[in-house]
């Protein structure tokens, strides 16, 4: 188990995950590095990616819910949150005052007495004024959409284009036309794919011509074969 000092270790944030795939919200207490909030609980009640945001452990505070990095929770110790029993006063009894009684006899002479002056001394202690903490609660950050991801691959002779947001697909791989797949190649501009590109064309033409001298090869043969049929007839 992590100090309140230390914050959530690797193995301390797999364990969260797990608890919270089982359905349990694992409590949670804040270290110094959260600011003013230091030391209150709270319960963990997401775990978002790690890979988009260092503040990625999202953690029930009060009314809301607020994300924070691991460096700002630790895992609370057992028992913590939980009321303590108060122990059971029993009444106390005042004893019963009574008050004397006066009898006056006769009326005392009043006597006059040089009045006393007590000096009591006011002790003003300045207070100091503290600096605002580095930050009471954090603002929660709106989530923003998933990511956008555009292939544009070339296998077997053929372009071909897919987008997937996040983990939904958004368009399946479909053929393009080899005009269309350079026009996108041509916004990229990295040497190194512009000259894997020229490779592909090279490749393309040189078959192209290889078929195109071979059919024009099986043409020919077909005319003479065709010039004697006439010949013979």
């Amino acid at each position: 188990m992590g100090a309140a000092g230390q914050g959530l270790s690797d193995d301390e944030v797999r364990g969260i995950r797990e608890a919270l795939s089982a359905g349990r919200k694992p409590k949670v207490v804040f270290t110094a590095a959260a600011g003013q909030i230091a030391g209150q609980l709270g319960q963990v009640v997401e775990l978002t990616d790690p890979a988009v945001s260092d503040e990625f452990v999202v953690v029930r505070f009060g009314r809301d819910e607020l994300p924070f990095s691991p460096a700002d929770v630790a895992v609370a110790p057992r028992g913590a949150g939980r009321r303590p029993v108060e122990p059971k006063v029993e009444p106390r009894v005042e004893p019963a005052v009574v008050e004397p009684e006066f009898v006056l006899d006769r009326v005392p002479q009043p006597r006059w007495e040089e009045p006393k002056v007590e000096v009591v001394e006011a002790k003003v202690e300045a207070v100091e004024s503290k600096p605002p903490a580095r930050r009471a609660v954090k603002a929660a950050k709106p989530k923003g959409p998933a990511g956008l991801t555009v292939t544009l691959a070339y296998a077997e002779g053929e372009w071909t284009v897919a987008a997937q947001q996040g983990g939904k697909v958004l368009a399946k791989p479909y053929v393009l036309k080899p005009a269309e797949a350079l026009r996108m190649v041509a916004l990229v501009d990295v040497p190194g794919v512009h000259e894997a590109v020229e490779q592909i064309l090279s490749a393309e033409r040189s078959e192209a011509e290889r078929q195109a001298e071979k059919l024009r090869a099986e043409l020919a043969e077909i005319e003479a074969r065709l010039a004697e049929l006439r010949e013979a007839s």
